[in-house]
């Protein structure tokens, strides 16, 4: 096992220990290694640093990014009891809010109010990951995915947390060029997702 005060000296830690409270980031990935790096060290930053995470992915990606975690010492069932790690399985919980394959506003809102209500206890921080947007993007649901980030956005803004979504770049097409001009422009900060990158910031909005 690594050992846990060179994990929170690694260069992924230094990164995501210094996300400001209402970034709302982007990752376009090359394979799950590169991506399962970046949410380890969005997670792993913030238990350290007293935030609570919630992750809303796919199952193999929470199971892999359980792994990890535990490999890192930390104790997964404690935070949990906490309140402090909140996981959602991405399409169960889009299925709360959509509505003939559009997300519907005002359930999103009380979906996501809910699970802020939980996080927040004892005034604790909140960072929280989504993978929603990128499952209704390889179910070429563009518009609909671009709307997602929009609502997420303002979400973010209105309750002062950090976001952090991502996207395979096997997912992008040269027709989907504009929805990706879109949905770069809802987000403050994009980070490297290339293999063999370190974490760092590649665009950052004005």
């Amino acid at each position: 096992m690594f050992e846990e005060d060179n994990w929170k000296k690694s260069n992924t830690q230094d990164f995501w220990g210094e996300i400001a409270p209402c970034d709302h980031l982007l990752q376009i990935y090359d394979n799950d290694h590169v991506f399962l790096i970046s949410l380890e060290g969005f997670a792993g930053s913030g238990f350290l640093a007293g935030d609570s995470v919630i992750i809303i992915a796919t199952q193999a990606h929470i199971n892999a990014l359980n792994e990890r975690l535990i490999y890192q010492g930390f104790d997964l069932d404690k935070l949990i009891n906490e309140k402090k790690y909140i996981t959602l399985d991405a399409e169960k919980t889009l299925s709360k809010f959509m509505i003939n394959n559009w997300p519907d506003e005002v359930l999103f809102i009380d979906l996501v109010s809910g699970l802020l209500k939980n996080a927040k206890q004892n005034n604790r921080k909140v960072r929280a990951f989504g993978e929603m947007v990128a499952l209704l993007w390889a179910k070429g649901n563009n518009g609909a995915t671009v709307h997602l980030e929009h609502l997420w956005n303002e979400f973010c803004a209105k309750e002062g947390f950090c976001l952090f979504c991502a996207y395979p770049k096997t997912g992008f097409t040269q027709s989907a060029t504009k929805s990706l001009e879109h949905i770069c422009a809802t987000h403050s900060k994009i980070i490297s997702g290339e293999s063999g990158a370190s974490t760092e910031i590649i665009y950052k909005s004005a």
